[in-house]
């Protein structure tokens, strides 16, 4: 990466995609790989050796940590979003696009109002039941069309997503999980191995 580029170019290049939704849409995956190494310089520059957000209160942040890691929650393949470092790369690129603050901060507020609502608790405070509940309604855009006032919610979900997976698959955790080796040259592609059972 060209060393007169500032950190703050590179992660307003990363954010500046949010219209397309997920940003690996528009930025190179180097870029992505950057705002991760960021977040790992951030945490070895730290005395407690971990990250302390930029953007999101203590509260939201560990809503987001607690929402990624629902999305992509690891499996016996691979570490999930929390390992891969979704949520700081999450914050790190929010800290720096204020329509990211205003959908993503917007949509916690959001959730922890309907959650209140609906089950007497902000959303961490819920019995898992009602917090898989409320993201069932939200997972779905046609529940917003339905009910008008879940859209919020719907649209603050999908981004969320589109964003963990961004920063799943972006990470050296989620590089190894896709088996990516780069842009080598294959003198042959042998195709895609047997279905089991077919």
């Amino acid at each position: 990466m060209d060393k007169s580029v500032s950190r703050r170019d590179v992660l307003r290049t990363l954010t500046a995609g949010v219209t397309a939704g997920s940003v690996l849409r528009v930025i190179p995956l180097q870029a992505a790989q950057h705002a991760h190494q960021m977040v790992k310089q951030k945490k070895a520059a730290a005395p407690s050796g971990s990250y302390a957000p930029k953007y999101f209160t203590a509260h939201q942040y560990k809503t987001l940590r607690a929402l990624c890691q629902t999305i992509f929650p690891p499996d016996e393949q691979a570490g999930g979003a929390l390992e891969a470092g979704a949520p700081e790369f999450i914050d790190l690129l929010t800290s720096e696009n204020k329509d990211y603050q205003r959908r993503l901060g917007g949509g916690i507020i959001w959730l922890d109002a309907a959650c209140a609502g609906r089950f007497g608790n902000v959303y961490l405070e819920c019995a898992p039941a009602d917090q898989k509940s409320i993201l069932d309604l939200i997972a779905y855009r046609q529940n917003a069309e339905k009910d008008a006032s879940l859209s919020a919610g719907v649209h603050f979900f999908e981004f969320l997503r589109n964003l963990t997976a961004d920063g799943f698959f972006t990470s050296e955790i989620g590089i190894k999980y896709l088996g990516y080796v780069g842009n080598d040259y294959l003198a042959e592609f042998p195709g895609c191995p047997p279905v089991p059972g077919a």
